[in-house]
C-alpha cells in the first residue's frame, strides 16, 4: 500500500498542489451509532490486507531475487524515514503460521496478501524459485487450513530489480514479463485461490516511483510515468484475461486508490486544480478499463500519454472486472500551485484549524464522509461493478502499557468508516466487502516503522505481537 506516500502527490507537471480542510460533519465521531455485522447481510466479505514487502521479511534467503524497494532502501537509505528497510519488519517469511492464526483469532475471514514477484522469479522472467513457490503454497495452505479465505494480489510494489534494469515499467516488454509472472502463479495456486487482483494501486507506484521520486526506483521523469501507467494498465488488463482463463469460477478485481477531491474554493483556477487532481486519484486508472479511453480533458501534461499508445491499444485496456475495490484514507481540497514541475503536499493540518484528535500520525484528516462521498462518485458510473472496499485504515501513536495497547481513536476511526460504507450501502449502492489495512504493524514505505497501522502491535526488536484494543474491537464485532 503506498497511497500514504503517493498521496504526498506533489506535481508541478499538473500544476496542483492540494491540501486539506475540515469540513462540516467530518469529525470523529465519539458516539457512532450502533451497528452489527448481520447489518451488512450474511454475504458481506470481511477482510484484512497486507503485501510482501512489508511484512514478510528475508529479503535475500532461499533463493530470492532483489526487488527494487531492496535497491531503493539499501543504496538510498536517506530516503526512508530513520533509514529503515524491511530486510525483517515483522518476519511473515518465518512467522506465518502464528500470524495467520491471529487473523482467524480476530475473526476475519478474508486475507488479501500479495506475491513477491522476485521470491518466485529472481530475474523477473525465466528460471523460476521452487522454494518461494513452496512458500506461498504453505501460506495458501494455512489459511485453508483455518478456514480463512486467501484472496491473491499478484503485484504490490516490488518489481524485481533485474527488470527495472531493463526499463521496468516504462518499457512496453512489461506487459510480456508481467503475463509470464501472471500464468505461472494462476496456474500453480488457481485451484486453491479464487479471488485474484493484478496490481495494487497502479497510480501509486508508477507515479510515485517515476515522477515524484519518494517510491521505488525514485526518479522524476515525467515522461517515462507516462509509460509507466500507460504500460501497467496494460499489464492489468492482460493479467485479468490471463486469469480468466486459468481460474475456474474465479473472481477478478482491481485495487485502486481513491480520495475524493472539492477545490478550495469555486475560483476557475483552483476547480481545475481539483479537476486534474481527480483525475489522477480517481479517474486515470478506471475509465480506461470501462471502455472510456484516458480521461485527459483540460490536462495537457496526461494528453501527452497519448503519444505511446498503440494503434489497438486502447482495445485491449478494457476489462471487465468482477468488482473494484475502492482504498480510502482521507479525503482532499485542492488548488492552484504556482510552481508547475514541483510536487507538493500541505501536510499540516493542525495548522488549519483540525484539532489534534482528528489528525492521523500520518498527519491525515479523518474524514469518514470522504468514504461516502467517494463510493458515490464511483457508484454514479453505468456500467460500473460491484464495489470492495478493500483498505481502509489509519496510523496512531500506539504504545504497550501493561501488556495491552489502547488505541480508542482506531476503534472510533474503524466504527465512522463503517458507518458510512453502511449508509451507502443501505441507499442501494453494491457493495459487497471490506478489508481493514492492516493486521499487524508494519514497514510503511518512505515512512519507515514510525507509522503504525496494524491491529496487532509488533515490538520490531523483539518480534513480539500485542493484540490491541482495535483488534479486540473486530473480533468481537465480527465474532457476532
Amino acid at each position: 500500500m503506498n497511497r500514504r506516500n503517493f498521496i504526498k502527490l506533489s506535481s508541478a507537471a499538473l500544476s496542483s498542489t492540494l491540501i486539506t480542510k475540515p469540513l462540516d460533519l467530518l469529525g470523529m465521531p465519539m458516539n457512532t451509532p450502533d451497528f452489527t455485522k448481520a447489518d451488512f447481510g450474511p454475504d458481506f466479505k470481511w477482510g484484512i490486507a497486507a503485501s510482501a514487502y512489508q511484512i514478510e521479511g528475508a529479503w535475500n534467503e532461499e533463493g530470492k531475487g532483489p526487488s527494487i524497494w531492496d535497491t531503493f532502501t539499501h543504496n538510498k537509505p536517506h530516503k526512508i524515514k530513520n533509514r529503515h528497510n524491511s530486510d525483517r519488519s515483522y518476519d511473515f517469511y518465518h512467522n506465518y503460521k502464528e500470524d495467520i492464526a491471529l487473523i482467524k483469532k480476530l475473526n476475519f475471514e478474508t486475507f488479501r496478501f500479495s506475491f513477491s514477484w522476485s521470491r518466485i522469479f529472481p530475474e523477473g522472467i525465466g528460471r523460476v524459485n521452487q522454494k518461494g513457490i513452496d512458500f506461498y503454497h504453505r501460506v495458501i495452505d494455512r489459511c485453508l487450513e483455518l478456514g480463512v479465505e486467501p484472496w491473491a494480489l499478484m503485484y504490490h510494489f516490488d518489481l524485481p530489480q533485474a527488470l527495472e534494469d531493463k526499463g521496468g515499467w516504462a518499457n512496453r516488454d512489461v506487459v510480456n514479463w508481467f503475463d509470464e509472472y501472471t500464468h505461472k502463479v494462476t496456474t500453480e495456486y488457481g485451484d486453491k485461490v479464487k479471488t485474484w487482483f493484478g496490481q495494487n494501486e497502479p497510480i501509486g507506484f508508477t507515479l510515485g516511483g517515476y515522477l515524484a521520486m519518494y517510491h521505488a526506483p525514485g526518479y522524476f521523469a515525467p515522461q517515462k510515468f507516462l509509460k509507466a501507467i500507460h504500460h501497467a494498465l496494460m499489464c492489468q488488463a492482460s493479467s485479468g484475461r490471463i486469469m480468466r482463463e486459468n481460474v475456474k469460477d474465479g473472481q477478478i478485481g482491481a485495487a485502486l486508490s481513491c480520495a475524493y477531491v472539492s477545490p478550495k474554493n469555486q475560483q476557475k483556477r483552483h476547480v481545475e486544480a481539483a479537476h486534474r487532481m481527480d483525475i489522477i486519484l480517481n479517474r486515470l486508472c478506471l475509465e480506461p478499463h470501462l471502455g472510456m479511453g484516458y480521461p485527459t480533458e483540460r490536462f495537457p501534461f496526461l494528453d501527452k500519454i497519448h503519444r505511446y499508445v498503440k494503434e489497438g491499444d486502447l482495445e485491449k485496456l478494457k476489462f471487465d472486472f468482477d468488482f473494484i475495490g475502492l482504498q480510502n484514507y482521507t479525503q482532499f481540497v485542492a488548488r492552484h500551485a504556482m510552481l508547475p514541475c514541483v510536487w507538493a503536499f500541505e501536510q499540516k493540518p493542525q495548522n488549519r484549524g483540525i484539532p489534534p484528535e482528528m489528525i492521523t500520525d500520518m498527519g491525515w484528516e479523518v474524514c469518514p464522509e470522504g468514504l461516502y462521498k467517494i463510493i458515490k462518485q464511483y457508484a454514479a458510473y453505468e456500467n460500473l461493478p460491484p464495489i470492495m472496499i478493500t483498505e481502509n485504515g489509519c496510523a496512531m501513536p500506539d504504545k504497550v502499557e501493561d501488556g495491552k495497547v489502547h488505541d480508542p481513536r482506531r476503534v472510533e476511526f474503524y466504527k465512522s468508516y463503517l458507518q458510512q460504507v453502511l449508509k451507502a450501502k443501505n441507499e442501494g449502492i453494491d457493495i459487497r466487502g471490506y478489508f481493514a489495512w492492516t493486521i499487524m504493524d508494519n514497514f510503511e514505505w518512505a515512512e519507515g516503522f514510525d507509522p503504525r497501522f496494524g491491529l496487532v502491535h509488533v515490538d520490531f526488536e523483539t518480534q513480539k505481537r500485542t493484540i490491541k484494543d482495535s483488534g479486540l474491537w473486530f473480533q468481537e464485532f465480527l465474532g457476532q
